[in-house]
């Protein structure tokens, strides 16, 4: 920092060499070696456990207690990233991950995130960055056509859609616009009567984000579900309490339908939950966070049928569109309810181009006011691949899904236990064919502790209607027809030593 002259204003440059962090030149230079780090990482990551192996607390005593005073070299924080970091994480990139639903990548995303980080445009506003604004709701309008939705949810019709960090912002925000609709109409006084509805597998995050707006806990509406529907909401079981608490002069308010739940992909009713909850003057949200990505391809496009009479929709794209995270697109029938909820106005953010109502100004269109420029993923992805490879991509997951199926069902001792819809197969070992829920569940936990053990895939489970099953998730972006063969390979070997070790 220099210094001024107070009797004749000359600057004096300061001795001391002011720090850059971020020069150009220098920025170059290790931009490409990152590169090549993380190309040798994913080029290798076949190489590591895809479930890390290390204990609580492992990294803390490797890593000094304060932080450096003086800068370190670059080659030195990649080699500890290398030595340190990768051993404690667990691959969610790895062709071997079946566990959860996938984070997928691509390389026309990562020049997208790229770019958004290299921009650092914080687009609250339209002024604040309109291309970030412009290209978000064109690329919101494409893809909203990819899924054949109505123009009621296109800024080219009379809605609209907005990129949210994760499906619980989704939610949330949907949530307060029609809390915010219904009692203007009831009063605030009245927020204790307001009713929420979903199902037993409606995402956890579900109760969470009803709890955040004000929904009474009590007022939460877990509908049962059953195997003989596939674990998929019952109309007539909506209908039935919504009209229970209407007798009891409640509101009924808001109702979560899933396409594509997250322990089994069952597949909620779109349409016939709509008829039900249309009579009632109920916000329905569409939440297709994993198998809506899906519904681009005309084969899986019934899942969404019905959706024209719905007041929201939302999918994440970082599940199987080959996004990174985080990605979550929510559209909107009717914007102006969210805007109205949502929207602040303090004077530092007041502009002519606002006022005149002729901008969209996404910071009411979500919980935060800043906002990172997420579209040019999306924007890069549809560019780079086209609509046909992004159905391929889709369709190859789906197919590598069915192979496993074959798998398990050629194998007696295996039964599957919900039919699968997309690329999750449910299933669990039963080889004497009985009906003892406590043993099974145990013999099935000692067989997913084992595969686990191994280091050479990764799989979870999930517990529906009081069973224990397996879960096979098929769609990390590397995966591969020989990847699902080797991992069932792996399962019978380690089926065969369980069953060996308990006869």
């Amino acid at each position: 920092m220099g210094s001024i002259d107070a009797n004749n204003g000359a600057y004096t440059a300061s001795p001391v060499a002011p720090f850059k962090s971020l020069d150009p030149e220098d920025f170059r230079k290790q931009a490409h070696r990152m590169v090549d780090f993380i190309a040798d990482y994913y080029k290798n990551i076949e190489n590591y456990p895809v479930l890390s192996q290390v204990e609580p607390g492992y990294l803390r005593s490797k890593l000094p207690e304060t932080a450096p005073y003086l800068p370190e070299s670059f080659e030195n924080i990649l080699n500890d990233i290398q030595k340190d970091i990768i051993p404690g994480m667990t691959h969610w990139l790895s062709p071997n991950f079946f566990a959860y639903f996938p984070a997928t990548v691509s390389s026309a995303a990562f020049l997208g995130e790229m770019l958004c980080t290299g921009f650092n445009s914080v687009g609250f506003n339209w002024l604040a960055s309109p291309a970030a604004t412009e290209l978000e709701m064109v690329v919101m309008d494409w893809l909203a056509n990819m899924l054949k939705l109505p123009e009621s949810f296109m800024f080219s019709g009379t809605g609209g859609g907005v990129l949210q960090g994760t499906t619980s912002e989704a939610i949330l925000c949907t949530l307060i616009a029609a809390r915010d609709r219904v009692l203007g109409e009831i009063g605030v006084e009245n927020v204790g009567k307001l009713v929420v509805y979903g199902s037993d597998q409606t995402h956890s995050f579900f109760i969470k984000t009803c709890k955040l707006a004000g929904i009474f806990p009590c007022n939460i509406r877990i509908i049962p579900t059953t195997a003989e529907a596939n674990f998929s909401m019952c109309p007539s079981a909506l209908r039935k309490q919504i009209e229970a608490d209407v007798a009891d002069e409640l509101v009924p308010l808001f109702l979560c339908a899933t396409v594509g739940t997250t322990s089994t992909t069952a597949i909620d009713p779109v349409s016939l939950l709509a008829e039900v909850a249309n009579e009632f003057n109920v916000w329905i949200h569409v939440d297709a966070a994993y198998a809506g990505s899906a519904c681009i391809c005309p084969e899986f496009r019934q899942y969404l049928d019905g959706v024209e009479r719905v007041d929201s929709l939302s999918l994440s794209p970082h599940k199987w569109f080959l996004c990174f995270l985080d990605c979550c697109c929510l559209w909107v029938r009717k914007p102006d309810l969210m805007v109205r909820a949502l929207s602040t106005n303090p004077e530092y953010l007041k502009n002519k181009r606002s006022e005149l109502d002729n901008v969209v100004d996404f910071k009411d269109w979500q919980i935060g006011t800043g906002r990172r420029f997420r579209a040019l993923r999306l924007w890069l992805i549809m560019r780079s691949y086209g609509i046909a490879n992004l159905q391929s991509h889709i369709r190859s997951d789906v197919q590598m899904a069915k192979m496993f199926e074959g798998f398990v069902k050629s194998d007696p001792r295996f039964e599957i236990v919900v039919p699968r819809a997309f690329s999750l197969l449910c299933f669990r070992l039963n080889p004497l064919g009985g009906n003892n829920a406590i043993c099974l569940e145990l013999l099935n936990k000692k067989l997913l502790e084992l595969i686990n053990s191994t280091g050479r895939v990764y799989m979870t489970h999930t517990k529906v209607g009081g069973v224990y099953m397996l879960r096979f998730a098929v769609g990390a972006t590397f995966t591969e027809d020989r990847h699902v063969y080797a991992a069932w390979e792996l399962i019978k070997e380690c089926t065969n030593a369980l069953l060996k070790e308990n006869h």
